[in-house]
């Protein structure tokens, strides 16, 4: 199994963040935090590096159902989606998602795997969208 569902796409940083945001919300994901790691060890360490930010995206329906399973799913919530520079290629930007299947192996919750089945569906589309 893989651990991160990903597409490289050939866009702007801005516009992969924007057609990430996007192609979340039509799978029904909001996007709750959003980390610049690049601006914040910029200015915590006065370190450089590519762009790189973390969408902290949650399906409501789909987290209150996981919730209700295993209280302390909550521990692995919301999804990290990382929009990041290709280090390979300027000219790329990679999209990616830990597989939500990962939370049924940490968890050994096998009630999880049916909603860790929906996650992982519309999590893809909506990377395969972008």
């Amino acid at each position: 199994m893989n651990t991160a569902l990903t597409a490289k796409v050939q866009a702007s940083f801005d516009e992969a963040v924007a057609r990430t945001r996007e192609a979340l919300a039509e799978q029904g994901f909001g996007v709750l935090t959003e980390i610049d790691m690049k601006a914040t060890l910029k200015k915590k360490l006065d370190e450089d590096m590519e762009d790189y930010v973390i969408l902290g995206a949650c399906n409501p329906q789909l987290a209150h159902r996981a919730v209700n399973v295993d209280r302390q799913i909550g521990l692995l919530l919301p999804c990290n989606v990382l929009v990041r520079t290709d280090p390979d290629d300027q000219h790329s930007v990679l999209i990616e998602a830990m597989n939500p299947q990962v939370l049924v192996d940490v968890t050994h919750e096998e009630q999880l795997k049916p909603i860790a089945d929906e996650v992982t569906s519309k999590l893809q589309a909506a990377i395969d969208s972008i």
